[in-house]
Protein backbone atom coordinates (compact mmCIF):
# COMPACT_ATOMS: atom_id res chain seq x y z
CA UNK A 1 0.00 0.00 0.00
CA UNK A 2 1.66 3.34 -0.96
CA UNK A 3 1.66 6.03 1.70
CA UNK A 4 -0.84 8.39 -0.01
CA UNK A 5 -3.44 5.25 0.37
CA UNK A 6 -2.61 4.72 3.91
CA UNK A 7 -2.80 8.60 4.86
CA UNK A 8 -6.57 8.32 3.16
CA UNK A 9 -7.45 5.15 4.50
CA UNK A 10 -6.29 6.53 7.95
CA UNK A 11 -9.06 9.28 7.74
CA UNK A 12 -11.18 9.11 10.49
CA UNK A 13 -14.95 10.79 10.95
CA UNK A 14 -17.17 10.83 13.98
CA UNK A 15 -20.10 12.04 14.61
CA UNK A 16 -21.58 13.35 18.18
CA UNK A 17 -24.11 15.73 19.70
CA UNK A 18 -23.51 18.43 21.95
CA UNK A 19 -26.04 18.04 25.03
CA UNK A 20 -26.35 20.21 28.16
CA UNK A 21 -24.15 18.02 30.41
CA UNK A 22 -20.73 18.39 28.20
CA UNK A 23 -21.51 22.51 27.91
CA UNK A 24 -20.69 25.38 30.35
CA UNK A 25 -22.73 28.08 31.48
CA UNK A 26 -22.44 30.05 27.98
CA UNK A 27 -24.60 27.00 27.01
CA UNK A 28 -21.50 25.81 24.67
CA UNK A 29 -19.35 22.89 24.70
CA UNK A 30 -16.62 22.99 27.36
CA UNK A 31 -13.01 23.65 25.67
CA UNK A 32 -11.59 20.94 27.54
CA UNK A 33 -14.47 18.28 26.53
CA UNK A 34 -13.58 19.37 22.14
CA UNK A 35 -9.76 18.79 23.41
CA UNK A 36 -10.21 15.11 24.80
CA UNK A 37 -12.40 14.57 21.43
CA UNK A 38 -9.82 15.52 19.03
CA UNK A 39 -7.12 13.91 20.76
CA UNK A 40 -9.34 10.31 20.65
CA UNK A 41 -10.00 11.24 17.00
CA UNK A 42 -6.34 11.91 16.45
CA UNK A 43 -5.06 8.53 18.05
CA UNK A 44 -7.96 6.89 16.31
CA UNK A 45 -6.55 7.99 13.14
CA UNK A 46 -2.72 7.66 13.67
CA UNK A 47 -3.55 4.00 15.03
CA UNK A 48 -5.29 3.25 12.20
CA UNK A 49 -2.17 4.91 10.07
CA UNK A 50 -0.22 2.85 11.55
CA UNK A 51 -1.89 -0.16 13.27
CA UNK A 52 0.29 -0.04 16.27
CA UNK A 53 1.14 1.60 19.48
CA UNK A 54 0.57 4.98 19.49
CA UNK A 55 0.73 7.91 22.31
CA UNK A 56 0.27 11.61 21.88
CA UNK A 57 3.16 14.02 22.65
CA UNK A 58 2.08 17.53 21.87
CA UNK A 59 -1.01 18.85 20.62
CA UNK A 60 -0.01 21.98 18.43
CA UNK A 61 -2.04 25.27 17.99
CA UNK A 62 -5.76 24.70 18.77
CA UNK A 63 -7.79 27.68 17.46
CA UNK A 64 -11.30 27.96 19.12
CA UNK A 65 -12.85 30.15 15.93
CA UNK A 66 -16.60 29.79 16.37
CA UNK A 67 -18.10 28.39 19.96
CA UNK A 68 -20.12 24.65 19.45
CA UNK A 69 -23.86 25.36 20.86
CA UNK A 70 -25.82 22.47 22.93
CA UNK A 71 -28.40 20.65 20.47
CA UNK A 72 -26.37 21.20 17.99
CA UNK A 73 -24.45 18.15 15.55
CA UNK A 74 -20.21 18.16 15.89
CA UNK A 75 -18.22 16.12 12.86
CA UNK A 76 -14.64 15.19 14.27
CA UNK A 77 -12.51 14.72 11.12
CA UNK A 78 -8.74 13.38 11.72
CA UNK A 79 -6.27 13.56 8.15
CA UNK A 80 -2.33 12.38 8.68
CA UNK A 81 -0.96 15.67 7.78
CA UNK A 82 2.96 14.99 8.20
CA UNK A 83 4.78 11.19 8.57
CA UNK A 84 7.81 11.41 10.31
CA UNK A 85 10.57 8.47 11.33
CA UNK A 86 9.16 7.79 14.48
CA UNK A 87 6.62 10.12 14.84
CA UNK A 88 3.77 11.67 12.93
CA UNK A 89 1.21 14.79 12.97
CA UNK A 90 -2.54 14.28 12.77
CA UNK A 91 -4.94 17.48 11.86
CA UNK A 92 -8.45 17.50 13.42
CA UNK A 93 -11.18 19.92 12.48
CA UNK A 94 -14.42 20.34 14.39
CA UNK A 95 -17.17 20.73 12.37
CA UNK A 96 -20.64 22.18 13.60
CA UNK A 97 -24.09 21.06 11.91
CA UNK A 98 -27.22 22.69 12.76
CA UNK A 99 -29.79 19.86 13.56
CA UNK A 100 -32.59 21.22 12.07
CA UNK A 101 -30.92 23.27 8.78
CA UNK A 102 -28.28 22.94 6.25
CA UNK A 103 -25.56 25.18 8.30
CA UNK A 104 -22.52 23.72 8.97
CA UNK A 105 -19.55 25.46 9.57
CA UNK A 106 -15.92 24.88 10.69
CA UNK A 107 -15.60 25.54 14.74
CA UNK A 108 -12.00 24.48 16.00
CA UNK A 109 -9.09 22.71 14.08
CA UNK A 110 -5.66 21.53 15.77
CA UNK A 111 -2.89 19.22 14.98
CA UNK A 112 -1.61 16.23 17.48
CA UNK A 113 1.67 14.76 17.64
CA UNK A 114 2.09 11.21 18.40
CA UNK A 115 4.86 8.39 18.60
CA UNK A 116 4.69 5.08 18.12
CA UNK A 117 5.77 2.41 20.35
CA UNK A 118 7.07 -1.20 20.22
CA UNK A 119 6.02 -3.97 22.64
CA UNK A 120 8.72 -2.15 25.56
CA UNK A 121 7.01 0.61 25.26
CA UNK A 122 10.41 2.76 23.53
CA UNK A 123 9.60 4.74 20.17
CA UNK A 124 10.15 2.68 16.86
CA UNK A 125 9.20 3.84 13.52
CA UNK A 126 5.96 4.61 12.38
CA UNK A 127 5.62 2.43 9.34
CA UNK A 128 7.63 -1.23 9.24
CA UNK A 129 9.06 -2.53 6.61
Amino acid sequence: MTLEERIKNSETRIFKAVFPNTTNHYDTLFGGTAMHMMDEVAFITATRFSRQMMVTVSSDKIDFTKPIPAGTIVELIGKVTHVGNKSLKVSVEIYIEEMYTDVRYLAINGEFTFVALDKDKKPTKVIKE
